[in-house]
């Protein structure tokens, strides 16, 4: 069901699934200005975790339960800050988090964690905007970030960044793009066509697939005479593994566009699930992830705490409560205001440094990663702060 959220201009058609690819439409980010309420450092500062934990959707209660034990692991590690946090039920649904969300303030709390889904944080920054909180929600769809709400997933925009700064690096900076004619494709290919003219890279062509199994058959030749018309030496992949991938990764090499002469490049990440590494095609692929030795130590010390691995995108809520500790814990009153929340010097989280942008996106410092022998090689480090290579 569409719904359009008029006042602050942020449209979202639909939810966000937790894949990267489930975006629908994207819009003017609304400039973060220095609003938020004033804290006192030397108490527990109360913060309220929205999280789908009565959802119907399948999945979504054990989603809401690792994201509560990340944000608990997160405050157990904080030195000198002391958090409230205070959890509240979206059930998935975006009146509900709007409702919850107004309930949070009234009971006190200061900074607004979660929820996920997108129109769920939409409607939770609405409902508190004149309350000056700010809202840092756990997706990824950079059409409801601006004004009070932040999104903390992982972004085509972070990682086409990365890939197309690398590729220039390397030498393989003439790009054909492949993309779908989905809305996700669209995102996608707007994030490759703005992160290739930052750098020295070129676009060189662009090729649109319509997401089927004969839409992309029907694709290939396309491809490859683009490829051999441009004198291309990379490709620029927006298929995720879970849809177009793995045929491309076939039929692509069959055509003649070997993995030889010319690189493949993807939007999205090619290790999940783990039995795409068996692929021939992906072989020598690059993609982008988070620092993978930061990633397991967090995985890691959760599975030691609560039994169990974390859920994909459960490491946001630690992200969020890290980001809010650090900030506390410079002991200034208006440690959670926009203006705080944007430091250009961004936090530590447990895939790597972060930081918040003014518009309400995000940076990620993501390494780049290759696939040989059917295990994945690191060929770029993350890196370690903001300015440093890959930025």
């Amino acid at each position: 069901m569409f719904a359009v959220f008029k006042p602050t201009r942020k449209i979202v058609l639909s939810t966000l699934a937790l894949a990267s690819a489930a975006f629908l439409t994207a819009c003017d980010p609304v400039p973060i200005g220095g609003g938020g309420p004033s804290i006192n450092t030397s108490k527990p500062v109360p913060v309220a975790l929205l999280v789908p934990k009565g959802s119907a959707q399948s999945g979504d209660a054990v989603l809401a339960q690792s994201l509560e034990n990340a944000a608990r692991l997160a405050i157990g590690d904080l030195q000198n800050v002391q958090i409230d946090l205070r959890v509240y039920d979206t059930a998935g649904d975006a009146n509900t988090a709007a409702a919850v969300a107004k309930q949070a303030v009234g009971d006190g709390a200061k900074i607004i964690l979660g929820p996920v889904y997108a129109q769920a944080a939409n409607a939770a920054g609405l409902a508190v905007l004149g309350n000056k909180v700010n809202v840092l929600s756990f997706s990824n769809n950079t059409s409801i970030a601006g004004g009070n709400v932040f999104v903390l997933g992982p972004t085509f925009n972070n990682t086409a960044n990365r890939l197309a700064s690398f590729a220039a690096s390397q030498g393989k900076g003439n790009i054909v793009m492949v993309h779908s004619n989905d809305a996700a494709g669209q995102l996608g290919r707007s994030a490759i066509e703005q992160a290739i003219a930052g750098t020295s890279a070129s676009l060189v062509g662009t090729v649109a697939f319509d997401r089927s199994q004969q839409g992309v058959i029907s694709s290939i030749p396309q491809v490859k005479a683009t490829v051999d018309a441009t004198g291309a030496n990379s490709i620029f992949l927006t298929a995720t593994t879970a849809g177009a991938l793995p045929l491309y990764t076939q039929l692509l090499p069959e055509a003649g566009v070997s993995t030889t002469d010319i690189q493949y490049i993807g939007l999205t990440r090619w290790d999940i699930p783990a039995q795409t590494l068996e692929l021939p095609g992906v072989q020598g692929g690059w993609f982008a992830l988070p620092d993978p030795s930061k990633s397991q130590q967090f995985r890691a010390r959760y599975q030691g705490a609560y039994g169990g691995a974390p859920h994909p995108i459960g490491g946001l809520a630690y992200d969020g409560i890290a980001a809010i500790g650090a900030l506390v814990g410079a002991g200034k009153s208006d440690a959670l205001t926009g203006a705080a929340l944007t430091q250009s010097a961004g936090f530590q989280g447990v895939g790597g440094i972060f930081r918040l942008r003014p518009d309400g996106t995000n940076e990620r410092g993501l390494a780049v990663a290759t696939i040989q022998n059917k295990q994945v090689v690191v060929i770029d480090s993350a890196p370690q702060s903001f300015g440093g290579v890959g930025f």
